[in-house]
């Protein structure tokens, strides 16, 4: 397989070869705002396939859009001092309007769920105007020190859900139905292998009862928390006052949820699919599924049959007729990651044949025009997109690894970074000691658990969970 020279080797210089990919597929570029990036067509598109696959799933479990303002008042965000504590590292504040300075800073949101509790206090009076099941589309603003597009920005877009409940078992559920939402979006439409599990107690959602997370595994073996779920409790309810009248004419106060899926997405995709010549895009998700390109102009009639055929199907086609040669299209739909790509020549059509090549493998054939090609390419994206899960979960197989005592937790991270499975006490002083080791900590308590070993694998006693190790982005 050829390499781009474009791109830096993922095996050389894999932070570099990320940018790389990302300036050279044009899906993000760097604006003259320090840490806010310019969302380029080509990686918005892939934002808005995933923004539609998510927004049907919450719709088809009865969530609603709903929008809240972008700045929050300083008396309300410090209402829930846990919550207030967790991010007023990374807040962004807004202190004048106009000319005038404000009497009170604005917070331009990191995150909601105070916006959403100050107006559910007003809106929800009765056990019948539960649940509320909402949902919003927006961007969040959080002062990151260290950068990079889609991973980290000071500005990046998200949806958040925010539910309220009559019971802890209703909110519960909810917390549980929308993690497997994420597990499905990221392994059934990105061809992304996630761990679902618990958050531990220190690395949960500030303000949050409990967290749950799906983890994924880049190539270089670095975790990368892919999505959110948690569950509040009535913490905020209480903070806030939002109450209700249950049936027996009571006041209770409600039960809350928060889940999110965030632009750092794409980033996961990059990361998991990409190689030497670009970016590969999952073809559930990608925006274009086919790059037609002849190798003269005179068979451009037939690309233009071939893509109105496909679109109509629901296959999104496109013909590139630039004025480049047919090599320079080959690398441009390579490195933009096109899924597949059908080759017209005068050869092939003499014989009523083209050629389609696969993106993810290089893996060419020739295809009669004979074949209904809207079908041919449906059967096609299932068989790639299992093709590419298939390789990132054996990868995520092979970079996971057993340890049973802190020297072997050091070996790993050091030389052969990936996923740890190790037994836990449950003490915070033994998460920290992870840290040590390159940053090492806990990306989750699995749903799925083993005994590993029956000592925690730092301190030696009883131990109580097994954990999910490992470096994260």
């Amino acid at each position: 397989m050829k390499k781009n020279k474009a791109i830096t080797s993922r095996d050389v210089d894999f932070a570099q070869w990320y940018t790389d990919i990302v300036r050279n597929a044009k899906l993000a570029s760097y604006s003259n705002v320090k840490g806010f990036t310019v969302f380029e067509p080509n990686g918005y598109a892939i934002w808005e396939n995933i923004q539609a696959v998510a927004d049907k799933r919450f719709k088809e479990l009865g969530h609603q859009n709903i929008m809240m303002p972008m700045l929050i008042p300083e008396s309300l965000l410090n209402k829930e001092a846990d919550h207030i504590e967790g991010f007023a590292p990374e807040v962004a504040w807004v202190t004048h309007g106009g000319n005038k300075k404000l009497e009170e800073r604005l917070c331009v949101r990191p995150t909601s769920e105070v916006l959403f509790c100050d107006y559910y206090k007003d809106v929800i009076k009765s056990y019948r105007d539960l649940p509320k099941l909402y949902n919003q589309w927006c961007s969040v603003v959080r002062w990151e020190k260290e950068t990079r597009p889609f991973l980290r920005t000071r500005e990046f877009l998200w949806q958040e859900g925010h539910t309220m409940h009559a019971t802890a078992e209703e909110a519960m559920k909810e917390t549980d139905q929308m993690l497997e939402v994420y597990r499905e979006i990221y392994e059934d439409y990105l061809a992304i292998p996630v761990v679902a599990g618990r958050k531990t107690e220190s690395e949960k959602f500030a303000g949050a009862d409990y967290t749950l997370t799906v983890e994924a595994m880049m190539y270089n073996g670095v975790a990368l928390q892919s999505a959110t779920s948690h569950y509040f409790g009535n913490g905020f309810a209480k903070a806030f006052d939002v109450k209700f009248v249950n049936k027996n004419n009571e006041e209770e106060y409600c039960y809350q949820t928060s889940w999110g899926l965030t632009t750092r997405s794409i980033g996961g995709l990059i990361m998991c699919h990409g190689d030497d010549n670009g970016l590969v895009l999952p073809p559930r998700i990608a925006p274009r599924k086919v790059a037609i390109i002849t190798y003269s102009d005179d068979l451009l009639e037939k690309a233009y049959e071939i893509r109105d055929m496909l679109n109509k199907g629901g296959i999104v086609s496109y013909v590139d007729d630039s004025e480049k040669s047919a090599g320079f299209k080959f690398a441009e739909a390579e490195v933009q990651g096109i899924p597949f790509r059908i080759e017209i020549g005068k050869r092939e059509l003499e014989n009523n044949k083209i050629v389609v090549a696969r993106r993810d493998n290089f893996k060419k054939e020739e295809v009669s025009l004979d074949t209904d090609l809207v079908t041919y390419f449906k059967e096609q994206i299932d068989v790639m997109h299992n093709d590419m899960f298939n390789r990132a979960k054996k990868r995520m197989e092979e970079k996971t690894y057993v340890c049973h005592n802190m020297d072997e937790v050091k070996e790993v991270m050091e030389n052969h970074p990936g996923f740890i499975k190790a037994m836990w006490c449950g003490d915070e002083a033994c998460e920290e000691k992870f840290k040590e080791i390159r940053g090492t900590k806990s990306r989750c308590i699995p749903f799925e658990q083993e005994k590993v070993d029956t000592k925690c694998v730092c301190c030696g006693k009883e131990a109580k969970d097994m954990v999910i190790w490992g470096i994260q982005y």
